[in-house]
């Protein structure tokens, strides 16, 4: 099978349209369907499902699909280790990012990055659920955590800082806090996981924060929510600093406790699989997300 045939496959795949497809590859539309009957012929299963109405991706094409783009891959890397790919960087490219994290600091980058590269159409999946990168058929995600998983591979962004924060009427009308003891009996924001925290301080004391002794009538699973609520003065709660900084600085939210954190060793990863070669469209990326993050992020992290 050649890669122009599979390249034609994938894109019918992502568009859901064979004419539409062919014809961003240059091909009209009965060239375009014979040449995909070809594969199916050549691999012995049906791909798309077509009707007069639409086309539809059949299990067996799904199965194919990873592959197909695996493969369109690696010839492109390989052409671009030989020097063979003159033109710029092009393609679709699946990134996958928590949806709190994307709003604040990829949104706004979005125009700059396709000034720089025009060429390469960028498939976001945001979500704070966190996304199956291989099932996912995704080129690279964005994730928080240490890095366990041995299928992955990835660079790091920054530090993911966790931090305890309130807004200042909240705090006027409650207290602040001044150690971990006093936090029993305030409001807290809570994520659905309502398990005790450690909280390191500065010297290496610890202390742990247990939300069952605090009162939780709000659980959020999202982080943009959890910053707007804490705001408008739903108690306290922990948040990432690259989500509140903006907030901090402006005195819109204060950081108690700011000589404790809490002890979870997060850092920002982008991350790929490691089965996946380094296409030039995912490596512009990339370098594109540490060279104009990184620097914000690691000022943030000054700042606290």
């Amino acid at each position: 099978m050649d890669t122009d045939t599979l390249r034609l496959f994938v894109a019918a795949a992502e568009r859901l349209n064979i004419s539409a497809a062919g014809r961003s590859l240059g091909l009209a539309p009965a060239m375009a369907s014979a040449r995909l009957a070809k594969l199916e012929h050549e691999l012995g299963a049906e791909l798309l499902h077509r009707t007069t109405r639409k086309v539809s991706l059949s299990q067996e094409g799904d199965a194919f699909l990873p592959y197909a783009r695996e493969i369109l891959a690696q010839s492109e890397a390989g052409r671009a280790a030989l020097g063979l790919n003159a033109a710029e960087p092009s393609g679709i490219l699946r990134f996958a990012a928590p949806s709190s994290f994307a709003q604040l600091h990829i949104m706004p980058l979005l125009s700059a990055f396709h000034d720089r590269y025009p060429k390469i159409t960028l498939d976001l999946r945001l979500s704070d659920t966190r996304f199956d990168l291989i099932e996912g058929s995704f080129d690279l995600a964005l994730r928080s955590g240490p890095l366990q998983d041995s299928s992955l591979r990835g660079r790091k962004l920054a530090d993911d800082t966790r931090i305890l924060c309130a807004a200042p009427d909240y705090l006027a009308r409650n207290g602040t806090p001044q150690i971990p003891e006093d936090l029993p009996g305030h409001e807290f924001l809570a994520w659905a996981n309502v398990a005790p925290r450690t909280l390191i301080h500065i010297d290496g004391r610890r202390a742990t924060l247990d939300p069952c002794k605090m009162i939780c009538r709000t659980i959020l699973d999202d982080g943009t929510s959890q910053r707007v609520a804490t705001v408008a003065c739903g108690g306290v709660s922990v948040n990432s600093l690259w989500s509140v900084a903006e907030e901090l600085a402006a005195g819109r939210l204060v950081h108690i406790l700011p000589d404790w954190r809490l002890d979870d060793a997060s850092v920002l990863w982008l991350i790929y699989p490691r089965s996946n070669v380094l296409t030039p469209k995912v490596r512009c990326f990339m370098d594109f997300l540490l060279e104009t993050l990184k620097p914000v992020l690691q000022r943030d992290q000054m700042n606290a």
